[in-house]
């Protein structure tokens, strides 16, 4: 079983006993994605499977929060602040922006990229390399700035 996986297991435990109602619930919600796609693809998922799957549901409580605030629901937008709070605890530490800058201008310089035409061919190549650790739209826009 990976590390990660074992942590949310006694997260989920250690919430139950102390009646932390949030963080139950988001650690379940997390759990059941997990275990849909064990059983859908056959296999034991990967710290790195993890990840995405945890990036994939902050992303969805994100999009969640934007169409909460603009209903003026602010108790949804609470609780999806919460559970999104306590999703972020999982990922890895993200990349600083002067990092992400120098990976960035390290594949520019590789593929001797000069415009945004060619943007195309390193995002691949950054994403690669920044798995887990930077969000894809935060290295589209650095990128950009860097190629005009």
């Amino acid at each position: 079983m990976s590390q990660l996986k074992e942590r949310l297991q006694n997260d989920l435990k250690e919430a139950m006993k102390s009646k932390d109602n949030v963080k139950r619930d988001a650690i379940r919600f997390l759990m059941s994605a997990l275990k849909q796609i064990e059983v859908d693809e056959r296999k034991e998922l990967s710290d790195a499977d993890i990840i995405k799957i945890i990036q994939k549901s902050l992303k969805q409580r994100e999009d969640s929060m934007v169409a909460f605030k603009d209903a003026a629901r602010e108790d949804l937008y609470e609780k999806e602040l919460a559970e999104a709070t306590l999703l972020k605890v999982y990922l890895p530490e993200q990349l600083s922006d002067e990092a992400l800058k120098a990976i960035i201008q390290k594949h520019i310089d590789a593929l001797g990229a000069s415009s945004l035409k060619e943007l195309g061919k390193i995002m691949p190549l950054i994403l690669a390399e920044c798995v887990g650790v930077a969000d894809g739209k935060r290295i589209n826009t650095i990128a950009k700035e860097i190629l005009q």
